[in-house]
């Protein structure tokens, strides 16, 4: 979404404290902040409404961890990495051997339903980064498994698997698709600003009748993108899919006399400035920033570029404070 440009100081600060915070109650209490200090104008109207909509859903998520016994959410996963990608789908679709191949995690695998009770991560390793995927329990026509919206909510990229191989891919497709819209998580409209984005993932890809299922599919939902797989194959398409559709960049930090660190990438959604980054990496830098020396989408290497410079992908970056 693109940032009115007008939002105050004081916006702004709240926005850097909310992208900061590590704590449902930090969270509150920065949108709350950021929704008291935003311009109200028809500009900012569709922010506005995210806004409110993320401090429902964080209030949401603040009630269930209180019912839960002893303040314990089993469902709440801790975020690392570049990203959090959440798979889910019906029983027996591959997700778990999915989440093993790409990320080598201990993750239960079996030819029978409702192995996975609990979600569990691994760690997926693309170029210089690792991004966090996450195995849940499987979905059924009868609904989520209680808790499990809020992990499908908190996501930043949610995996729907389908299996191709199976006679009732059409029913999974459907069914999924309708569970995760009629809860809000995601959108197929593109009208609901705070709707995870996701992938529908065909797996199973290797089966007999998996390629006329798949065809099938595609006639019938025209309007989803499937990705067929397996997970015999080679899944580098999978992983770079995956990375672009986390919509974020690296961007790589410079002191000044030195060699850029080229193995901590600072990540950033698409779309930052230099601003951005500042506040990334200490809060006063962006009281203290002037401009910043860019290699890599600037024009010539090294360029001086102001405050409000947008980033790109493996950008070098020293910033120039005063």
């Amino acid at each position: 979404m693109l940032m009115p440009a007008n939002l105050t100081p004081q916006y702004l600060a709240a926005e850097a404290r909310y992208k900061k915070a590590g704590t449902t109650e930090e969270k509150l209490e920065a949108l709350q902040e950021m929704l008291a200090t935003i311009p109200k104008h028809k500009g900012t109207e569709k922010l506005q409404a995210d806004i409110k909509r993320r401090l429902s859903q964080l209030r949401e998520e603040a009630q269930q961890k209180k019912r839960q016994k002893g303040g314990y959410n089993p469902f709440h996963v801790e975020k690392q990495g570049a990203g959090q990608v959440v798979l889910t789908g019906f029983p027996n679709t591959g997700k778990s051997a999915l989440v093993a191949t790409l990320t080598r995690a201990r993750v239960k695998v079996a030819d029978f339903p409702f192995t996975t009770s609990m979600p569990a991560t691994g760690m997926m390793p693309y170029e210089d980064i690792l991004i966090q995927l996450v195995d849940t329990p499987p979905l059924t026509a009868d609904g989520l498994p209680p808790g499990l919206a809020g992990t499908l909510r908190n996501a930043d990229l949610l995996l729907l698997c389908i299996d191709l191989g199976a006679a009732d891919c059409l029913e999974q497709l459907e069914t999924t698709v309708s569970l995760l819209v009629e809860r809000g998580i995601i959108d197929t409209e593109g009208e609901n600003p705070v709707a995870v984005p996701y992938l529908v993932l065909g797996t199973k890809a290797d089966l007999p009748h998996a390629a006329d299922n798949l065809a099938i599919l595609r006639e019938l939902r025209p309007d989803l993108e499937i990705l067929p797989l397996s997970v015999n194959d080679d899944l580098a398409f999978l992983r770079e899919k995956i990375f672009h559709a986390l919509d974020v960049i690296r961007v790589y930090g410079k002191a000044p006399g030195k060699k850029a660190d080229m193995e901590r990438p600072f990540i950033l959604k698409k779309g930052s400035t230099v601003l951005d980054l500042a506040y990334q990496i200490h809060r006063d830098f962006p009281q203290k920033l002037k401009s910043a020396l860019v290699w890599g989408s600037a024009r010539f290497e090294g360029q001086a570029v102001p405050r409000d410079y947008l980033l790109q992908d493996k950008d070098i970056v020293e910033l120039v404070i005063s």
